[in-house]
């Protein structure tokens, strides 16, 4: 007897399922596809990679010292706290400066340009709108402030007074910078859950090396910041040491130490790096648009703890 004819409800049953393995196929597919173009346009093929990942600290305190070679301070008897700092933090082994003399190099850091500053000459405050770490740190809801060690007043824009020298402090040459953020270093928080989010300190020219021993600066860190140091190891918290620029005789090779909670202690990064990976780092830490240079520049990678 022949087999029945299959009914028009199971034909159309079986149609429904081929046609979703059919679909399932294809979406397998383009999933594979759309896989592979996401690994295409991470390679250069139309979209910028990722950056890589960098901490976000509650609050980040840089230094800046004056005029000293790699070489100098890093292994030297002279320089014991900043040692002690690196040994239980990060050095960058090959971190450099943009030129010289100083100021441009302080306004490279600050604002991923030199602004047009060539020479150390005092510059006219608010000459430049540029975007700057303060400006884009405040853009994105984030506190700034710098403080400043023989700063005569509170937003003082003097040229020279004493051991204090304005080419020092590139944030007055920005219009955007409120003048009243510049603090004398006497108003440095004791309580530093009041710390701004992002803070320079700036020592004054005997303090920072320029006039001065390295055995005088790294004695002024360890009396005037070694107490945020310890705090920053177990809240949340960054120190960041730099130099302006080498001594001339290094290829302008300097110091540059991270110490804090998120950085691997020990560590040390070979990577080249310089002033506007630095600046790099700091913006993409509390995601901020990325001033001048340091748009193509990268951030500071190998040294962050997981």
């Amino acid at each position: 007897m022949p087999a029945p004819s299959p009914s028009p409800s199971s034909s159309s049953h079986r149609v429904r399922r081929s046609r979703r393995h059919r679909l399932t196929a294809l979406a397998g597919a383009f999933g594979l596809a759309a896989a592979g173009l996401g690994i295409w346009a991470g390679n250069g093929f139309g979209a910028e990679p990722a950056a890589a990942a960098v901490p976000t600290p509650d609050h980040v305190v840089v230094v800046v010292f004056e005029n000293h070679a790699y070489n100098q301070v890093i292994g030297s008897s002279s320089a014991p706290y900043i040692n002690s700092l690196a040994s239980g933090g990060a050095s960058l082994t090959a971190s450099y400066a943009e030129t010289h003399p100083s100021q441009p190099n302080y306004y490279a850091m600050f604002s991923g340009d030199t602004q047009g500053v060539t020479d150390d000459s005092c510059v006219t405050p608010g000459f430049s709108s540029a975007p700057n770490l303060a400006s884009e740190v405040t853009a994105a809801g984030k506190s700034w402030a710098s403080y400043n060690e023989s700063l005569p007043a509170e937003g003082a824009t003097t040229c020279k007074s004493g051991k204090y020298a304005q080419k020092h402090n590139p944030w007055f040459g920005f219009s955007n910078v409120p003048a009243n953020t510049a603090h004398t270093f006497d108003a440095f928080p004791t309580d530093f859950t009041k710390l701004p989010t992002v803070s320079y300190v700036v020592p004054n020219l005997c303090s920072d090396m320029h006039d001065c021993s390295v055995s005088t600066g790294d004695t002024w860190l360890k009396d005037h910041l070694k107490s945020y140091a310890d705090w920053a190891k177990t809240h949340n918290s960054l120190l960041l040491l730099t130099f302006d620029e080498d001594n001339r005789l290094s290829g302008n090779r300097i110091p540059t130490v991270f110490y804090g909670q998120q950085v691997t202690p020990g560590s040390t990064s070979g990577t080249t790096y310089n002033h506007y990976d630095v600046l790099r780092t700091l913006e993409d830490m509390y995601g901020t648009s990325h001033a001048g240079k340091a748009a193509n520049a990268k951030d500071v990678s190998g040294i962050w703890a997981s």
